[in-house]
């Protein structure tokens, strides 16, 4: 034990001595640079950064090649860099037969480190994608019978040609055009539709036994002649399954799928069709034609498909950097900066059989958790990402997974996103301490626009995985949780411990910005699982969290959430309150303000016959008669608290008045007054001078600086 401690602080003390060096590109006289342009060659020496007026030498083409020389170079000297090296990358797309892959004889070492860098101010983007050309217009008369309908409404509808297709040799669920993320042929074309009969259950039937078939709304569906191709993407708790459709019986209302929903359905659960030919229908809108081999595509304003980039995914992960920490060979030492990494998918293979709860569901029971990153990383320690960009990816962004430590993600941008944002971590216990993820830091990061394909995935996802620094991070724009710590449901065994989540500003979780949904339920601004003495979440500013039938929270200490602090926090704007604990133990709510959830402000779920919580000297606003809702057992600590309902009236913690819930022992140095915030109505929380929330000992806290901070690009 005491070895494991000693380890786990000498990483933490890595991680911040890592976090003050100014990783320079190209700016040390001593070092090694090799150059990769996509007008480069893979048989020219790499030593230039253009090539020669006679093309005889120049850059490499690809970074792959460039990574085979580090090799080449440290194999020369005992396996080690004698100097630093530095890859400079050109701007331009450089298009992946196969995932970039680095193992620890790229490594670099603690004195001389291998840096993979932009050229100057240049953009250079790894793609796993390729290019769709041979686009034309189609004609009426070439349009199939199931889009004559489009041309009615002077629609115009182009294709093109992809042979690998027909032949079986590709398919893809992703598209991007000039940039942006088309849309899969879907109906409705916004919003959602909603299950009207569950059909195969009885009364002994589980909540996580799902359904094949459901019965929907006349009129919602029909037996398209493409229906086959399409998906059935239903929202149920706090999962989506994506659902094949095998047939749609018009007549009985039924549509009938390949694959049972991950939990039992309920009467209206959203859902929607998605890619069945007949609703492509909408400008931005694709349909790919497994059959003929045809992609067609319904061009949006401006976007002219004679000269348009189109980009299909081709590969699931873009990069993977891979050691074997059982073995201690690591791969280590390596900064990324100034990177862009795009155009990588993952979908369910012909095998998938997730086991629980079911094996052949469609979907993951929760966050997504099997997507893996479009960046993977598995045996790294010590190294960096700064300032690189994931975006237009059908996956995850970045996955640190078995045995990786002491890494830094700074900087860096991840926006349209399949799945979810960053993955540290995994869902098992790993016996061999080497092969334990620990001590990385995610800090001044844009984390949005996510959950595109899989809806239930998260900002950021911490596993078992200790001592992890998530600081000064934005997170918006999920359909599902923020961020979630932790793996293990009750009081068993958990590894999640000791991980720091502060100046965050997370928000719009549950519904996004630009009002859709929300479509899952029991989700928070952070939410964390199992026992995690030393978590401490605080001066983190959460809101815009909204649930659709219950659990839009903020802040969501889910089963056996133990040992974690949260302080210094604001909270506002949540549909089911501002915190939540459903059960757990021994965690400290201190000196944090929660206002205006919509239902009600607190919730406590689960009697337990310990101390659940502590809940000192907060600030509670809201508009609710109901303040504190679930199992009211008086096995937890109210304090010093300041409530106040605007508008006035009575407040209740259950079924009992103030007055009866202080008689209970509960808040019994607390009171009702109004904060005297400087303008609640612009959510601006500071407090007046005259505040009687300092008499109850309520210390300030600034929350100005949540969120990324500026730093040098270079």
């Amino acid at each position: 034990m005491r070895r494991r401690k000693l380890l786990t602080i000498a990483g933490v003390v890595a991680v911040l001595v890592l976090s003050m060096k100014d990783v320079r590109c190209g700016n040390n006289a001593k070092e090694v640079v090799l150059y990769v342009s996509p007008s480069g060659n893979d048989s020219w020496s790499g030593r230039l950064p253009s090539p020669n007026k006679k093309k005889t030498d120049g850059p490499f083409a690809t970074l792959q090649r460039a990574l085979n020389e580090i090799a080449k170079l440290k194999a020369q000297s005992a396996g080690m860099l004698t100097q630093p090296v530095t890859i400079m990358l050109r701007g331009g797309v450089y298009f992946l037969d196969e995932p970039v892959t680095i193992t620890p004889e790229h490594s670099g070492n603690e004195k001389n480190m291998l840096i993979i860098c932009a050229y100057k101010d240049e953009k250079p983007v790894l793609s796993g994608g390729r290019k769709i050309v041979g686009w034309r217009k189609l004609s009426q008369s070439e349009l199939p019978s199931e889009l004559k309908a489009v041309a009615q409404k002077g629609l115009d509808v182009w294709a093109a040609q992809i042979p690998e297709v027909k032949e079986g040799k590709w398919f893809f669920r992703q598209l991007w055009v000039n940039g942006k993320r088309a849309i899969r042929a879907r109906y409705p074309n916004k919003g959602y539709l909603q299950v009207a009969e569950v059909l195969d259950v009885t009364p002994q039937t589980q909540w996580h036994e799902g359904q094949k078939r459901f019965r929907f709304q006349e009129g919602d569906l029909k037996a398209w002649s493409t229906v086959s191709d399409a998906e059935i993407v239903v929202m149920n708790r706090w999962v989506e399954s994506r659902l094949p459709v095998v047939k749609v019986d018009e007549s009985q209302r039924v549509v009938e799928c390949a694959k049972r929903s991950v939990f039992k359905l309920d009467v209206g659960d959203p859902y929607y069709l998605e890619h069945c030919l007949e609703v492509l229908d909408a400008p931005g809108e694709w349909f790919l034609d497994k059959r003929t081999g045809t992609l067609y595509y319904m061009p949006r304003e401006g976007e002219d498909m004679k000269t348009a980039e189109v980009i299909a995914p081709v590969l699931t992960q873009i990069v993977r950097m891979v050691g074997e920490p059982k073995a201690g060979q690591w791969v280590e030492h390596i900064v990324w900066k100034g990177i862009t990494f795009s155009h990588a998918e993952w979908y369910y293979p012909p095998d998938f059989k997730p086991g629980w709860p079911s094996p052949d569901v469609g979907g993951f029971p929760q966050a997504a958790v099997g997507v893996p990153g479009a960046v993977y990383g598995e045996g790294v320690r010590r190294c960096t990402f700064e300032n690189c960009t994931i975006e237009h990816v059908g996956t995850y962004g970045l996955e640190l997974a078995r045995g990786c430590h002491e890494n830094r993600i700074v900087s860096c941008t991840l926006r349209d996103l399949g799945a979810g944002g960053i993955k540290i971590g995994e869902t098992q216990i790993r016996s061999d301490e080497a092969e334990r993820t620990f001590g990385n830091e995610i800090s001044d990061c844009t984390i949005v626009d996510g959950g595109k394909m899989f809806h239930s995935a998260v900002g950021i996802w911490i596993g078992q995985s200790p001592n992890n620094r998530i600081i000064h991070n934005e997170i918006a724009d999920f359909y599902y949780t923020g961020i979630s710590i932790g793996w293990t449901w009750g009081y068993g065994n958990s590894l999640a411990g000791g991980n720091i989540v502060e100046f965050n500003h997370v928000h719009h979780i549950g519904k996004k910005s630009d009002g859709d949904g929300p479509i899952l339920s029991d989700m928070g601004g952070i939410y964390t699982l199992g026992i995690q003495h030393g978590t401490v979440i605080r001066n983190n500013l959460w809101h815009d969290i909204a649930g659709l039938r219950y659990g839009g929270w903020g802040i969501y200490f889910d089963e056996g959430s133990t040992g974690i602090i949260a302080e210094n926090n604001i909270v506002y704007n949540t549909t089911h309150g501002g915190f939540h604990q459903h059960y757990g133990r021994e965690n400290i709510v201190r000196n944090n303000i929660f206002a205006y959830a919509r239902d009600h402000q607190l919730q406590a779920s689960r009697p337990e016959n310990h101390l659940r919580f502590r809940f000192i000297g907060n600030i509670v606003v809201g508009r609710t008669e109901q303040w504190l809702v679930g199992g009211i057992d008086f096995n937890f600590e109210f304090d010093r608290n300041l409530y106040w309902r605007e508008g006035g009236g009575p407040i209740k913690f259950g079924n009992l008045s103030w007055e009866e819930w202080r008689a209970k022992g509960m808040d019994k140095n607390s009171i009702i007054a109004d904060p005297q915030f400087v303008a609640p109505e612009k959510f601006d929380f500071r407090l007046k001078p005259t505040s009687p929330a300092f008499k109850l000992g309520f210390k300030p806290f600034d929350l100005s600086k949540v969120g990324p901070r500026k730093r040098r690009t270079r």
